[in-house]
């Protein structure tokens, strides 16, 4: 049951595509696809610093992404060191190529490095991030942290449909704060108060959109924060009146 408990249709292309095999192999041999709890086939649609990118399928959990990222798209451009990753379109956590990861829990505890996880939706929850659409956006050591956060910014505050304060309000705020950070118009306060931003978005709006918005956000930060902080300056100063108008936006939030 769908929308007003009615049947709905759902377009979307790739559940339908499963739909015609599974009902080709049966579920029984479908389910053997993939791994267990995460069974079956996606697409994974590859951009950004790499020599290959495109669309790709692959059974849930059985790459892992050094095997996609290296062995399917060729790796790197010429030259280049890959520096991040965003495993599940702009809305999921940012991961870093160099990190590792306590994945499981009593016995089954394993850490894996970056390039050992394997695409699945559990491992990737388990890493703090998620498996998301399966858009993976690759970074190479080219890439300033500043700038793709102010462009996953400013598509946000875009999008945002206007319903919540929170949303609609934060969403620009978050843009103008980024805004000054990729030009290296800020202060290193303003790295604290775009993330206190994010974080007030976050849980408090009708739809997922809210956190969408600020689960990027809140990564980046927590991942890159140094890298930010280097672009700003205690010299940098700005119009009183939008610092005013800020604060006045966080207060009514808080």
């Amino acid at each position: 049951m769908g929308l007003y408990m009615s049947p709905t249709i759902v377009n979307n292309v790739e559940s339908l595509c499963h739909v015609v095999h599974i009902l080709r192999m049966g579920g029984a041999e479908y389910l053997k696809l993939g791994t267990p709890r995460n069974s079956g086939t996606r697409i994974v649609c590859v951009s950004g610093d790499v020599q290959k990118p495109g669309y790709y399928e692959i059974e849930v959990g059985k790459v892992t992404f050094e095997e996609l990222l290296f062995d399917m798209c060729g790796g790197p451009k010429e030259g280049r060191k890959l520096k991040a990753v965003i495993p599940g379109g702009s809305s999921s956590k940012i991961l870093r190529c160099d990190e590792t990861f306590q994945i499981g829990r009593g016995d089954d505890a394993k850490e894996l490095t970056f390039w050992q996880l394997p695409l699945d939706f559990d491992t990737l929850a388990a890493a703090g991030s998620m498996a998301g659409s399966g858009g993976v956006i690759v970074m190479d050591d080219s890439r300033r942290m500043s700038w793709v956060l102010n462009n996953i910014t400013h598509f946000y505050a875009h999008e945002s449909c206007g319903q919540c304060t929170p949303c609609r309000e934060g969403s620009t705020w978050m843009k103008k704060v980024s805004d000054r950070i990729a030009e290296g118009k800020a202060t290193p306060e303003d790295v604290k108060t775009l993330e206190e931003i994010a974080y007030q978005i976050d849980g408090k709006t009708v739809c997922a959109f809210g956190e969408a918005s600020a689960w990027p956000v809140e990564a980046m930060i927590d991942k890159y924060r140094d890298e930010l902080l280097a672009e700003t300056s205690e010299d940098n100063t700005y119009k009183s009146s939008e610092r005013l108008e800020q604060e006045r936006f966080l207060a009514t939030v808080r």
